[in-house]
C-alpha cells in the first residue's frame, strides 16, 4: 500500500513566522500590516466585535437583571448555543458535508469525521457535537453570567465608552494578545502527566472540523475559559465580556476548520484554520501556543512547517526520550 502524503494541503508562504514585532531587525510596515491586516478589511476579529454589540444590545440582560440570578442566565445559555451550532453546523456542511469547496485547501488527507472507538458514540462528529455544546457552551455562560453578576453588584471594575475611549477601544485590540499569552501556558499545565488524561479528549481530533475546536473536556473548558477572569481585575464594559468570551468560543470553531480559508472568486476572503495550530494537533508536542506571542519560539517548541523543522522535532522528542 503506498504510503499516504502527510498534507492535502500547505500554505503558500512557508516557513510560518510569528508576529512581526517579535522580529529582528524590527519592520515598522510590515507591524503595520500584520496587525491591521488581524482586522480589517474583512476578519473573525471584527466580525466578533460587531457580534459582540449585537448580542449586548438584543441578546443580554440590564446590569439591573444581572444583579441576581434569574432567566436570564438560560437566555444567555440559549443565545451561545445557538451561535455556536449556527456558526459550527454552518462551517461543517460547507466545508465537510457538501465540500462546496472541494478538498483542495484542506490540510489532512483524511476525511472528517470518522468513526471509531476512539469517540464517545462511536462517531467523532457526534463525540465533538456533544462535549461542544453539553460542557463547552455551559461553562462558556456560566463564566459570562458570573461577569454580568460581578459588575452588576460592583464585585469587578468598569468603563463607559464616556468614562474612557481610548481603553474602551484597547480593550479589544488587546485579548487577542492576552488569548495568545494565557493560552500557551494553560495549554503547557494540560500537556503535563496530571492533565494530558483531560487533554486527550480534545486530541482525539487528529484532524479537525469545527465541531472539533470546542470539543473539551468540562475541566479544560473551566481553564480555557477562565482566561475571563482577568476582568476581575482589569477594568471594561460588558460588551467587552462578550466579545472576550466569544473570542474564546466562537474563533476556536473557525480555527480548527480545517481549511485554510474561505475562497470565493478564486481568491481568499477569510483567514480560517490556522495551519500552525493543525501542526499541533498532527504532533503534539510542537505549537502550544500563537503566533502573537512566540512562547514557542523562545521554549524550543516552535514548528514552522517545514521539513528541517520536523527533524529539529523528532529530534528533541529522540532525546527527551533518552533523558
Amino acid at each position: 500500500m503506498a504510503n499516504r502524503k502527510e498534507w492535502n494541503h500547505v500554505p503558500d508562504k512557508l516557513p510560518i513566522e510569528v508576529a512581526p514585532v517579535w522580529r529582528w531587525p524590527l519592520n515598522l510596515v510590515e507591524i503595520f500590516r500584520w496587525y491591521v491586516g488581524s482586522w480589517l478589511p474583512v476578519s473573525i476579529n471584527l466580525c466578533l466585535v460587531a457580534l459582540a454589540y449585537a448580542a449586548y444590545h438584543w441578546a443580554s440582560p440590564t446590569l439591573a437583571e444581572g444583579a441576581s440570578p434569574g432567566w436570564w442566565i438560560a437566555e444567555i445559555w440559549l443565545r451561545n448555543l445557538m451561535l455556536t451550532v449556527v456558526l459550527a453546523q454552518g462551517l461543517h456542511l460547507v466545508f465537510h458535508r457538501y465540500q462546496l469547496q472541494t478538498t483542495e485547501k484542506k490540510y489532512d488527507p483524511r476525511p472528517y469525521p470518522r468513526k471509531g472507538r476512539a469517540f464517545d458514540f462511536d462517531d467523532q462528529l457526534a463525540d465533538n457535537i456533544f462535549w461542544t455544546l453539553a460542557s463547552g457552551v455551559t461553562i462558556w455562560s456560566g463564566y459570562e453570567a458570573l461577569l454580568w453578576w460581578a459588575i452588576a453588584n460592583g464585585h469587578a471594575p468598569t468603563i463607559t465608552w464616556s468614562s474612557d475611549p481610548v481603553w474602551f477601544v484597547a480593550i479589544f485590540l488587546l485579548i487577542p494578545i492576552w488569548q495568545s499569552f494565557y493560552f500557551y501556558w494553560i495549554h503547557r499545565l494540560l500537556h503535563t502527566r496530571l492533565f494530558y488524561p483531560v487533554h486527550a479528549l480534545h486530541h482525539r481530533n487528529v484532524d479537525v472540523g469545527p465541531w472539533s475546536g470546542l470539543s473539551m473536556h468540562p475541566v479544560e473548558h473551566a481553564l480555557y475559559f477562565g482566561s475571563v477572569l482577568i476582568h476581575f481585575i482589569v477594568p471594561v464594559h460588558p460588551v467587552h465580556v462578550i466579545c472576550h468570551l466569544m473570542f474564546y468560543g466562537l474563533y476556536a470553531i473557525t480555527t480548527h476548520t480545517g481549511f485554510e480559508g474561505l475562497w470565493i472568486a478564486g481568491r481568499k476572503r477569510v483567514d480560517l484554520g490556522t495551519f500552525h495550530h493543525q501542526i499541533h494537533h498532527r504532533y503534539f508536542e510542537v505549537n502550544y501556543g500563537t503566533l502573537e506571542v512566540p512562547w514557542d519560539k523562545w521554549f524550543g517548541t516552535f514548528h514552522d512547517g517545514t521539513a528541517a523543522a520536523k527533524e529539529r522535532m523528532k529530534k528533541r522528542l529522540a532525546e527527551r526520550r533518552r533523558a
